[in-house]
């Protein structure tokens, strides 16, 4: 048989090997692309290929961080700003101070702030409907306990 460039491709892609070793298996098999392919495999030269798993760890967190990036977080209280921050720094403090963290948010919802995430073009994320809800539950049970209080 003959030995083609064609053939040399298809061997060297299916077998992940050098042109060169490519030439050589499909000589020594007369030019039959499958008895090359069983040669490089009875003499461990058929090298696997790395599969594509996707991006890595890094990628993805380095995208996470350029998309949280142009997020702010915002707590307020009657049109105050009381904290501004971009979104990566309010998770390294929840993860750093997570108790603390915690805590502040509840005391903010406690006594009336707004929670609100607003994206740098100054466009509302979708979670704020849910923190406006979750902010009025918090304020009413808050002057519910105060009430309860007083009447005590």
């Amino acid at each position: 048989m003959e030995i083609t460039l064609e053939k040399i491709d298809l061997l060297r892609k299916r077998a992940n090997v050098s042109y060169k070793e490519a030439k050589e298996a499909l000589e020594k098999n007369d030019g039959d692309v499958v008895e090359a392919l069983a040669s490089l495999e009875e003499e461990d030269k058929i090298k696997l290929q790395k599969e594509d798993t996707g991006p890595s760890f890094w990628e993805k967190t380095k995208r996470l961080y350029v998309k949280a990036s142009k997020v702010r977080f915002i707590i307020s209280r009657e049109e105050t700003s009381l904290l501004n921050i971009g979104v990566p720094l309010a998770l390294l403090v929840a993860v750093i101070a997570m108790p603390l963290a915690v805590t502040l948010i509840i005391l903010a919802l406690i006594t009336g702030c707004r929670i609100k995430f607003i994206k740098t073009d100054g466009e509302e994320c979708r979670i704020n409907d849910s923190l406006d809800n979750i902010a009025d539950k918090a304020s009413k049970f808050a002057d519910k306990v105060a009430k309860e209080i007083k009447d005590a």
